[in-house]
């Protein structure tokens, strides 16, 4: 094997294992449900957030929402018991649906960043997130839709 060749392979090695060890941190807190829409509210229990982990209870940062009358999820990040963000994971930029990796949101078509409070980390995309009003109440979310 000649250097070029060598350094290419190393190259494509290293760009191979930081894509991996992104995608799989980015899974392995994501946790995708359906929720019901009640009016224009979607509602979701505070306990989809928990999860047991050496017989302790801990918390997700975000979970990922579905529903079939939605075009795109919507993300909900938790950062305390009564502080929650709902975002739109659709890109600003040209409408395509977004990715949840920890703290941000990704578009996979031209690399926009959002932060978890909908802000934007990094272009093409220069406008925030939309948001949705989060209410706690009897141990749920309701996220109002308008």
């Amino acid at each position: 094997m000649n250097r070029k060749e060598f350094i290419k392979t190393c190259c494509v090695a290293c760009a191979g294992g930081s894509t991996m060890s992104v995608l799989l941190q980015g899974c392995a807190g994501t946790k995708m449900i359906t929720a019901n829409i009640e009016g224009s509210d979607l509602i979701l229990q505070v306990s989809e957030f928990e999860f047991l982990k050496k017989d302790r209870i801990q918390f997700r940062k975000y979970v990922v929402v579905q529903n079939d009358k939605l075009q795109y999820p919507v993300c909900i990040y938790r950062f305390s018991d009564t502080q929650y963000k709902a975002l739109w994971m659709r890109c600003t930029h040209q409408g395509t649906e977004l990715q949840a990796f920890g703290d941000k949101l990704h578009c996979p078509a031209h690399g926009s960043e959002f932060n978890n409070q909908g802000g934007v980390e990094n272009g093409p995309a220069s406008n925030p997130l939309r948001t949705f009003a989060v209410i706690v109440a009897d141990a749920k979310l309701k996220i109002s839709l308008r």
